[in-house]
């Protein structure tokens, strides 16, 4: 299976929320008067779509319905993928930099797939060619720093560690200096999604992109927060509190295939402005991969 067939197949839930019922009304409704307006509002809303994403959304529908563009309830399926195809184009994953190493910083809180996500992204550069290197920056759950070798030893890649409870900027630290050494192309940094202690879990990643911009000055070159789809709305929230400490480049969207919240791909790009780089709709090693703005629109209206 293809990655488009999986990402249609892992749209399935999102597909029954929000396509099928959009489908539901056009069958239902000759024309379209108010009453079928405000039922495609509900069916957005319902899709985790969000209030701001939506309003845009209904916005484009009158101004189409306006020019003639939709003409009756059958023009709005073809309208709408062709809308939210162009709403979230964004920018696509980072490459390796002209002078490597380049730097990726991944955040976002325990249970999201994080640290899975790091190792699904070694992978990936590693299969286009690429030197990585991994660094067990979160040195508060021992489990990471355990997953993150794992991860290592599946790539054949190096992984920067300390002891549990290590500062996790140290690690950052050493990581880029080693990166630098062996030449590597990549450096993948894993940070804590929570602290057991009383410090403040902002200010470490402050810390961290302090550590780095000294030893290259531009670095981090992408700072990823990976958010679970299944969270909907819940995510946007993350992404404010991340987006607070960090500047953030972009977002990996896991668990999509478990969800039918897949709406909420549209709500992160429209509502923070943050394109989403990665979607993950699976377990395999594979099964992440760059978000293709397009695809995603067609995989979501796609015929069963």
């Amino acid at each position: 299976m293809g990655f488009f067939d999986k990402l249609k197949a892992g749209l399935e839930k999102t597909r029954k929320s929000f396509t099928e019922k959009i489908e539901q009304l056009v069958i239902g409704y000759a024309t379209i008067d108010d009453e079928f307006l405000d039922d495609l509002e509900a069916v957005l809303l319902s899709a985790d779509v969000g209030v701001a994403t939506t309003s845009k959304l209904m916005a484009e529908i009158r101004k189409g319905i306006k020019d003639k563009l939709i003409n009756s309830p059958d023009d709005l399926k073809p309208f709408l993928q062709e809308k939210i195809s162009a709403m979230l184009v964004g920018q696509s994953p980072a490459e390796a930099a002209h002078n490597p190493p380049t730097v990726i910083l991944v955040v976002g809180v325990n249970g999201v797939g994080k640290t899975t996500t790091i190792g699904k992204l070694a992978s990936y550069y590693c299969e286009n060619g690429k030197k990585v290197l991994l660094a067990a920056g979160d040195t508060f759950r021992a489990a990471a720093i355990d997953q993150i070798e794992i991860w290592g030893q599946r790539t054949g890649t190096e992984v920067i560690k300390h002891a549990e409870g290590s500062d996790p900027a140290a690690v950052a630290f050493d990581a880029v200096q080693a990166a630098k050494a062996r030449k590597a192309d990549m450096v993948i940094i894993d940070t804590a999604g929570r602290l057991h202690t009383k410090s403040n879990l902002m200010e470490e990643l402050k810390k961290i992109n302090r550590v780095i911009a000294k030893e290259i000055a531009d670095a981090p070159h992408e700072t990823l927060l990976v958010l679970d789809a299944t969270t909907g709305q819940n995510a946007i929230n993350q992404a404010k509190l991340f987006g607070d400490a960090v500047k953030l480049s972009g977002v990996v969207l896991t668990k999509l295939d478990g969800t039918a919240k897949g709406g909420v791909v549209i709500a992160i790009n429209n509502e923070l402005d943050l394109p989403v780089k990665w979607v993950g709709v699976g377990e395999g090693v594979n099964d992440l991969r760059p978000f293709v703005a397009a695809d995603f629109a067609a995989a979501l209206f796609a015929d069963k």
